[in-house]
Formats: C-alpha cells, sequence, structure tokens
C-alpha cells in the first residue's frame, strides 16, 4: 500500500501544475471511496480545474507542494461528494414554497397548520403537502367535511407525502368542475392510471390517486417564471446544506431543464445535477432529436429518461401481483399501460438513453423486468445501466433478475424505515420478505443506488445511511433493527451515496471518489460516518460542502 500510495504522489509530481494554481487541504481523516485504500491526510487539487492532483499522507503532499495555499480542518473528516440517486428540485422548490404537513398525526393538525399558514397567505389556492394517514389514529384516507369547514369558498390542495395522492375540498372541486370538457366527477368512471376515491353514493371525497390528480392540477395556476426560479434556488440551497454535491432528479420537463440551463449558464449551480426526463414527452422528443444533452460547465446533464410503472405502497397505488392484505380485491394501478411502457423503453433504447422505471409493487417491477428482458434481448450484457426506482417490493424469484439483466437498483433507505410501521399489513408476511430486501439484491450480484426520494423523504443524506445501518427510526426502535438481516454496513451504504450512485448516472470517473483526475467533489464532517456508533449518524454535522475545489456551502460558526 505505501508503494502504492508514493506511486501515484510521484506521477503527480510529474503533472503538476504551478504551485500558486494548487490547493492543499489537511484533515485527521480523508475517506477517498476507493475500495482498500488507506485512510488519507490531505488532499490537493488543481484550482482553476477543480480536479483531483494527489491525495495521501499529509507530511508527503506538503513536501509536495510546500507554496500550495492550505486549508487545515483539524479533527474533521472528508467523504467524497455525496449523490442522491433519486430526488426531485422542483418538487422539492415547490413543497418549501406551500404549507408543510409533514407529522402531522391528525386532520386537526393538517387544518391547524394550514390556516397559520393560510394567514401569512391570503391569495389564491391554498396549498400544502407531506400528510400522511397511516400516522392518524384511523388510519384512513380523509373527506371533504374538514377541509370545508375551515375553508369553505378558498380551494385547497394537499399533497400526500409520497407523491401519489391528493387531497382537495369543494372548493377545489368546483374549480375543476369548471375546466373545459370535465367530466362530471360522481359516477363509477375512472382516469386512465389513477384513481377518484367515492364514498358509497358514488361520489368524490376529495382524495384523488395517482393519474387522477391531473384532473386537479390542471385547474390550479401555474406557477409563474419568477416564482419557479425561486423554487429551484431554494431547493439547490437546501440540498448543498445537507452535504449533497449531486442529485439524480427523475421526471424533468422540458420547461425544468430550460430553467436549469439558465442557472447553470449564470453559474448558479452548487451542485451537479443528472436530470432524466419526464416520461415519454418533450425532453424525451429534444433528447431522441438531438442527443444526450450535458452542460459545458459539468454541472448538468440529460441522458436518460423516467417512466413511470406504477404508483405508491402508501396509497394502495402499488400493484401488485395479489390482492392487498389490507384490502381485499384491491390490487394497486398501472400508471402506465404495458403496451405504452414497451413503447416507452424502445423509443429511449431507439435513441441510446438510459432507462429509469418507477416500480414499486410486485407486479409493476415484474412488468418493467420483463419489458427490459424483451427490448434488451441479446444486448442485457451491454453497459446500458437501466435503472429500477424505488424496486420495493420484489417477488423472490424476480430478485436474481436484476444482476442477470444489468438492471440497477435504485433504493432510498429512509423509504423503509418510513414505510415499516404498516408496510407488513399491506403485504402480509409472505411478500415483505422481498421488500426493502437491500442485502438480497446484493447477495443476487445487483447494483444498488442510494437515494431519498426527497421530498418524499427529507433532503438530508445522513438520515438515508442511518436507516441503511440500522433500519430504525430515530428513537431506536425497533431493538435490533426491521428485518436486520438486511441492513446495509457502513461502508456499504456510504459507497451507495457516492461511488455506486455515481455509477448509476455514468459519471464513475468524475465523481463519487477522491482520487487524482476526478473532481475535486467532497463533504468536510465533524466526525467519520465510518466510525462512529450507528445511532450517531443524523447528528453528524455537515460542516462545509465543496465542487469543483470550491465550497458552496459553509456551517454558520
Amino acid at each position: 500500500m505505501r508503494r502504492r500510495l508514493l506511486a501515484v504522489l510521484l506521477w503527480c509530481a510529474c503533472i503538476a501544475p504551478a504551485q500558486a494554481d494548487v490547493r492543499l487541504l489537511t484533515a485527521a481523516t480523508i475517506h477517498t471511496g476507493e475500495p482498500d485504500a488507506a485512510v488519507a491526510t490531505a488532499l490537493a487539487w488543481d484550482d482553476a480545474s477543480g480536479r483531483v492532483l494527489a491525495v495521501g499522507d499529509r507530511s508527503a503532499l506538503l513536501a509536495l507542494y510546500p507554496l500550495a495555499a492550505l486549508t487545515d480542518l483539524g479533527q474533521a473528516t472528508v467523504v467524497p461528494g455525496l449523490i442522491d440517486a433519486h430526488a426531485h428540485l422542483m418538487f422539492l422548490g415547490g413543497t418549501l414554497l406551500q404549507a408543510d404537513l409533514t407529522g402531522t398525526t391528525s386532520k386537526d393538525e393538517v387544518v391547524a397548520r394550514l390556516q397559520r399558514f393560510a394567514a401569512d397567505n391570503p391569495d389564491g389556492w391554498l396549498l400544502g403537502s407531506g400528510w400522511d394517514q397511516n400516522h392518524w389514529a384511523q388510519k384512513t384516507f380523509p373527506g371533504l367535511a374538514e377541509l370545508d369547514a375551515a375553508f369553505p369558498a378558498r380551494p385547497v390542495w394537499l399533497g400526500r407525502i409520497d407523491g401519489h395522492a391528493g387531497w382537495a375540498n369543494s372548493a377545489a372541486l368546483r374549480a375543476l368542475a369548471q375546466q373545459p370538457g370535465q367530466r362530471a366527477l360522481g359516477g363509477r368512471w375512472q382516469p386512465d392510471g389513477g384513481r377518484i376515491v367515492r364514498d358509497a353514493h358514488n361520489q368524490p371525497t376529495g382524495v384523488f390517486i395517482d393519474g387522477a390528480m391531473d384532473l386537479v392540477r390542471a385547474a390550479i395556476p401555474a406557477p409563474d417564471q419568477a416564482t419557479r426560479e425561486q423554487m429551484l434556488a431554494r431547493a439547490l440551497a437546501r440540498a448543498v446544506s445537507q452535504g449533497l454535491t449531486g442529485v439524480h432528479d427523475m421526471g424533468v420537463s422540458r420547461d425544468d431543464l430550460a430553467l436549469m440551463r439558465r442557472f447553470a449558464d449564470a453559474g448558479k449551480l452548487p451542485l451537479r445535477i443528472d436530470a432524466y426526463a419526464d416520461g415519454n414527452a418533450d425532453a424525451l422528443a429534444d433528447l431522441c432529436a438531438h442527443g444526450a444533452y450535458r452542460h459545458p460547465g459539468g454541472r448538468l446533464e440529460m441522458r436518460g429518461v423516467k417512466l413511470f410503472m406504477d404508483g405508491a405502497l402508501g396509497s394502495r397505488g402499488a400493484a401488485l401481483l395479489a390482492d392487498y392484505s389490507d384490502d381485499p380485491h384491491n390490487r394497486g394501478l398501472l400508471v402506465t399501460s404495458p403496451e405504452d411502457f414497451d413503447i416507452a423503453v424502445r423509443k429511449a433504447d431507439g435513441c441510446g438513453l438510459q432507462v429509469a422505471t418507477h416500480a414499486i409493487g410486485d407486479r409493476g417491477n415484474r412488468i418493467a423486468l420483463d419489458t427490459y428482458a424483451r427490448v434488451l434481448g441479446e444486448r442485457k450484457d451491454s453497459d446500458h445501466r437501466w435503472r429500477i426506482e424505488h424496486a420495493q417490493v420484489v417477488a423472490l424469484p424476480d430478485i436474481p433478475r436484476f444482476a442477470a439483466l444489468g438492471v440497477i437498483a435504485s433504493m432510498q433507505p429512509t423509504h423503509a424505515t418510513s414505510d415499516m410501521g404498516w408496510a407488513e399489513d399491506r403485504l402480509g408476511p409472505e411478500r415483505i420478505v422481498g421488500a426493502y430486501a437491500w442485502q438480497r439484491l446484493l447477495a443476487a450480484g445487483a447494483h444498488l443506488a442510494l437515494g431519498s426520494d426527497f421530498p418524499v423523504e427529507q433532503v438530508d443524506p445522513r438520515l438515508g445511511l442511518y436507516a441503511a445501518v440500522t433500519r430504525q427510526d430515530r428513537s431506536g426502535q425497533p431493538p435490533g433493527g426491521w428485518q436486520p438481516d438486511q441492513r446495509l454496513s457502513a461502508a456499504e451504504a456510504l459507497r451507495g451515496f457516492t461511488a455506486d450512485a455515481a455509477w448509476a448516472g455514468h459519471d464513475e470517473s468524475q465523481v463519487g471518489r477522491l482520487q487524482p483526475g476526478m473532481r475535486a467533489d467532497f463533504v468536510v464532517l465533524d466526525r467519520d460516518p465510518l466510525a462512529v456508533p450507528p445511532a450517531e449518524l443524523p447528528a453528524l454535522q455537515v460542516r462545509s460542502t465543496w465542487v469543483d475545489g470550491r465550497p458552496v456551502y459553509e456551517a454558520a460558526r
């Protein structure tokens, strides 16, 4: 190992730029992300290019670059930049401008928060997000009555925590009814890929699931350009403050990409965005017409498409092979028909693009795998790196198919700890064995990429590390963790948010590790995530976040 380190340092010395252009950072612990590599104590990079020149021993690099600008971090720990492999920046930005309903434990608490928010935001539609009926005493979907009593005239639309259901009041339904060509909401009909929840008289209760939500959204005025810029700016600031240097943004529209490009042109992207087009729509058409997009600044690209197969488990929209254990005769929803899904996958494949598919239920995952197998055919061993986003409930016979087809399981550790209180109620004791099955997928040879799905979950990779390592909630429950045999080691979890996430985005030559020639993207923490007790992972302090060798976030001292 010492000979290897010396060789790297000598190589770096041969190509070293002028000393004035070198930045040198020293810390008690620097994890390079290179398997089996020794812990380093110094990192050098070219200030002009933002690329790593050398990583190794403090005294050796001080001797190699005696005139370099030095930053000594003392006892801090440096890790490669954290990458969230599945998130939604504009969705997050929108929630930051709405009423925050996360953690509410009753409908009354939802209404109380809305009333406080409405006092400061008196005009237009009243928007909020984050409610979850699984945290309420009755655990049933809400209805019109509670919102109507508090807001009889003002339209209200509240997104569920998973983004797969919404709750409206009667004023919102009246606004919806005024849309051109809108069909009456009563009766037994259902929109494609969605469900209007109705009462015993076949009248809408105010809850809309998956594709049905588009009916209400069409009645809500779109945000203006200034608001959209504010949404993106707030989301980016929140992300880098949590130690994120990269985000795989799943479901980016043509307009959203144009906004991100303007930010990139103006030097206002503090992190890297791997954008995935929003289904078989305009952004995918642009990619097919002009090829994959990469901004010359290196912080924005779009080379893939995100498709939808089914809904979410919490709203019973995930497509299952058999009935929900707690809702007989319901097997969830296919948001996209298998025929349309096949068309979209073949289109993306023909355009040379990476395919990523949202699939949560075991039926949704099977259809996605079956379609991938058909389309790839004999090319399944090629370096396509197609993905299944969430891979949340997988039938045991389908787990080995991920590796066999070269499909990445893009998973979110905090989904397991958020859902563990009710997931087995939905699935029963047999299907739960294939749910949130990180170690089973790894043991079968699959690649994992880890993320959060923010704002469905919090924008905090430390919580993801904690959930992955413990499978417990923040209070340490259940003892030993939920399905503890599926826990990841701290090293596996950190790799899932760094090198493995980079690989899933075809970015492994640029980011995910701290090695000569790669970009100097890293995070400074107060303690070592590979050495602290797992219970302390959520309390790690992000002291600073660096991209291309420049700080994009620094904590107040």
